[in-house]
């Protein structure tokens, strides 16, 4: 996993992942980050296949995640934002 921080924001890129190694990256990503980070956008792609998009949207879940939504720009990006 590749991940960028931006300000308050993290990007992390999960392409060539599987479904499980995906979800534990980012519940540790999600168990480590502090307080001032809101957002964490993942890039999951979508043209080869759902199943990352369908995991991080669907059955991703930690005690920070307040809510998820699809990015209006990008289909290939989720973007979830954090509670404090």
């Amino acid at each position: 996993m590749i991940t960028r921080r931006k300000g308050s924001v993290i990007e992390a890129d999960i392409h060539g992942m599987t479904a499980a190694q995906a979800r534990r990256e980012l519940i540790g990503l999600l168990d480590r980050v502090g307080k001032d980070v809101t957002e964490l956008h993942v890039i999951h792609g979508y043209r080869g296949g759902d199943a990352l998009r369908s995991m991080v949207q669907g059955s991703l879940s930690h005690p920070r995640i307040s809510y998820k939504c699809q990015s209006l720009l990008n289909e290939g990006e989720t973007k979830i934002y954090l509670k404090k």
